[in-house]
C-alpha cells in the first residue's frame, strides 16, 4: 500500500537553529552599531548654547569697600564667586570652581583657606595653590572699585597661572 501525501499534508521545513541565531546576532549587532553612532554623534555635535544672561546679571555690585574688613572672604551665591579682601587692602573676586576637576571650593574660615572637597586641593586667601593636585591658582573675575563701591564682572573669567599683582584691585 502506497501512501500518497498531498500538498496540504506536507509541512514547511522549519528554519534551522543556526540561521535563527545568525538573524538574532545580526539584529543585535545593528542595534549596537546604531547606539554607538547615536552616542558618537552626540559627542561630536556642538553643545547647546546657553542663554545669555542680561548684562545687569553679570555686573554685580558687591558693596562698599568699607563693608569688607581686611583679611575677609565673603561668598556671593548669585555670582558664584568669593570676594577676598587681602591684608594689604586689595580685592579679588575668586571663582568657586577648582582648577583640578571643577568642584565647588568652599572657604574654611577656621583654617583660613579654600579646601576642595573632591581631592583636598588647598588654596590661600588670594586663590594660590597651597597643596596639589590643583595645577594652578583659582580663576578670578575682573573687579573695579569706583567711589568706594566694588563691582565684579562675572561675564569674564580670567584664567591665571600665577598671582600677578596687577590682578588685584585697589581703591
Amino acid at each position: 500500500m502506497t501512501t500518497q501525501t498531498t500538498h496540504t499534508e506536507r509541512q514547511q521545513p522549519t528554519p534551522p537553529r543556526r540561521s535563527f541565531l545568525k538573524t538574532v546576532w545580526a539584529f543585535l549587532g545593528l542595534m549596537a552599531a546604531g547606539e554607538f553612532l547615536w552616542i558618537a554623534s552626540g559627542f561630536l555635535r556642538p553643545g547647546k548654547k546657553t542663554s545669555q544672561a542680561a548684562p545687569s546679571d553679570m555686573l554685580i555690585v558687591a558693596g562698599k569697600l568699607e563693608d569688607f574688613p581686611m583679611g575677609s572672604v565673603t561668598a556671593f551665591v548669585r555670582g558664584r564667586f568669593y570676594l577676598s579682601r587681602l591684608e594689604d587692602g586689595g580685592v579679588l573676586a575668586i571663582s568657586r570652581k577648582c582648577t583640578h576637576l571643577g568642584c565647588t571650593v568652599p572657604w574654611d574660615d577656621e583654617e583660613k583657606k579654600f579646601i576642595c572637597p573632591c581631592h583636598a586641593s588647598a588654596f590661600d586667601r588670594a586663590g594660590g595653590v597651597i597643596s596639589p593636585p590643583a595645577p594652578r591658582p583659582l580663576d578670578i573675575h575682573p573687579v573695579t572699585i569706583e567711589n568706594g563701591v566694588i563691582t565684579v564682572d562675572t561675564s569674564r573669567t580670567i584664567r591665571r597661572n600665577v598671582l600677578d599683582p596687577s590682578q588685584i584691585a585697589y581703591a
